[in-house]
């Protein structure tokens, strides 16, 4: 996955988050609280926009990013362990910083910046709770691709079992069906 979209499904990660501040700021200028002055319209436009660029981000990897067949020999569904971490980041965020001071935004901005280098340069798009939000689960997997055996993390809207099936660097496509018991 080449850098561009690496950066961008981080920022998928925190569409959630981006939403609870637009919703936030949105409530305070209704009631009065806030209103619409450089600062809170220009962050009101970057959590916007960052919103846009997470979309195009995962919409670009599940639909467009090249999928080769893998065969799956092992899974195991990782997403409560991935996903709860998150939210006390979620929370701090959207309560505790007031967006409408110029050096809380600039703070707000160097957070995402600072943990945005380590979740790319670390590779940890397997943390995503926008993707479990909206029906996709992580799981560990052990496949077999051209003769080669390695564990991955990747994202399924569908129980992953293992057999044959299509993978790119973070999604499965046509993973098998599994009958509910």
């Amino acid at each position: 996955m080449d850098l561009f979209r690496k950066i961008c499904v981080y920022i998928s990660s925190y569409i959630p988050l981006y939403f609870l501040i637009l919703i936030k700021e949105l409530v305070e200028i209704a009631n009065g609280n806030l209103t619409f002055n450089v600062t809170n319209t220009t962050m009101l436009l970057v959590n916007l926009a960052l919103i846009i660029i997470g979309l195009v981000g995962i919409l670009y990897t599940y639909k467009k990013e090249q999928y080769q067949e893998v065969e799956i020999i092992e899974a195991k569904n990782l997403t409560c362990q991935n996903f709860l971490p998150y939210f006390p980041l979620f929370v701090l965020f959207a309560l505790a910083f007031d967006l409408e001071f110029i050096s809380m935004s600039v703070v707000y901005l160097l957070i995402l910046a600072m943990v945005g280098i380590v979740y790319v340069r670390n590779d940890l798009f397997h943390v995503n709770p926008f993707l479990n939000i909206i029906g996709f689960s992580n799981y560990e997997i052990v496949i077999r691709s051209g003769g080669e055996t390695k564990k991955i993390h990747i994202f399924s809207n569908k129980k992953i079992r293992p057999g044959k099936t299509f993978a790119n660097s973070i999604f499965i496509k046509n993973a098998k069906k599994t009958k509910k018991n």
